[in-house]
């Protein structure tokens, strides 16, 4: 498995997004925990999950739970895995999201994310998503007590815009070393975020990175370039869209979300699969 860096630490060019496994459609336990082990056997040592990664009101941080399970049973440590988790995104349970990026709540959810990961410290603890009501600086603030009081070891944040980036830069003091945006063949409105993030050597981690690419073949589909270069190579239109991805910079860390282990089998051949120059030029057209 190729490598890249999140902060000072090496891990997997592709990780694995955990959401699917909790929210609506999930599958059962040992389909969940066998896709996990199959992400450590091929290699995988990022794994994201998220205090809000649930599905009833009742079962809050059930996606934490599960990897924290998966892990243990397959006796993988946090040196072994950088398990990435979230806090400011909640789900009441009625398939809403909200958002809380109040200081005193993020701490209170960092807490109970250590509880349930069960370790003496997060490796890396991102804030969700801005909360329009609560100023940008007391969220990151937050974050950065954290992160100073050692409960979290290193720092992200999600669904950033450039001044967003810049600003958290400087109120962690140097210190971010994570992005995770929205990115995909379907959704490329954060390109500007993923360059700042190369320029400034810090981590991109595109959520929902196949963004329906199951429909790649449809007449019309917006990926229908990306299944000419499948068909083409003979891989999968998935594969060629984690790939398209990580040739953009060597800070990309596609976390495509799985929950069956030959998904995840299939995301990680695309660390192997090379594209040319002109196919790049093809998919980025």
């Amino acid at each position: 498995m190729q490598q890249r860096r999140i902060g000072d630490r090496p891990v997997s060019a592709i990780g694995l997004g955990g959401m699917p496994m909790s929210i609506e459609g999930r599958p059962d336990e040992a389909r969940s925990i066998a896709t996990v082990h199959a992400a450590l056997d091929a290699g995988i040592t990022l794994i994201d999950t998220a205090d809000s990664y649930h599905r009833d009101p009742t079962d809050v941080g059930h996606n934490e739970l599960l990897i924290a399970k998966a892990l243990r049973l397959a006796g993988a440590s946090a040196a072994d895995v950088l398990v990435a988790t979230k806090g400011g995104h909640r789900r009441p349970g009625d398939g809403t999201w909200t958002k809380q990026g109040d200081a005193a709540y993020l701490r209170k959810a960092c807490e109970a994310s250590l509880q349930r990961l069960d370790v003496e410290a997060i490796g890396l603890y991102q804030f969700h998503r801005p909360d329009p009501a609560v100023p940008y600086e007391e969220s990151v603030g937050a974050i950065r007590d954290l992160l100073d009081e050692g409960k979290i070891l290193m720092a992200g944040i999600s669904n950033a815009d450039p001044d967003q980036i810049r600003l958290a830069q400087e109120i962690l003091g140097g210190r971010l070393v994570s992005v995770q945006n929205q990115f995909s063949p379907s959704f490329r409105s954060s390109e500007p975020e993923l360059e700042q993030c190369a320029e400034m050597g810090i981590a991109f981690l595109p959520w929902s990175p196949l963004g329906g690419i199951s429909r790649a073949g449809e007449l019309g589909s917006t990926h229908a370039t990306f299944a000419e270069v499948a068909a083409e190579r003979g891989v999968s239109p998935q594969q060629v869209a984690l790939a398209w991805e990580l040739a953009k910079a060597d800070v990309v860390i596609p976390i495509p979300g799985a929950s069956r282990p030959e998904s995840v089998l299939d995301s990680v051949a695309a660390v192997e699969l090379e594209l040319t120059a002109e196919e790049l030029a093809r998919l980025d057209g």
